[in-house]
């Protein structure tokens, strides 16, 4: 069994295909966070003055 594991993780094709998943996925967690923060549901600084 680790042998095929071994063989899968040499194969280059499943390298980028990991590596692309796993980027997505951590892009998608920093957009999620960066809406979820509220940055842009603020008001203009000077609107009371």
């Amino acid at each position: 069994m680790s042998e095929k594991w071994h063989a899968f993780w040499q194969n280059s094709t499943a390298k980028f295909w990991l590596r692309s998943a796993l980027y997505f996925v951590i892009l998608l967690i920093l957009i999620y966070l960066y809406s979820y923060s509220g940055i842009n549901n603020s008001g203009f600084i000077y609107n009371e003055f």
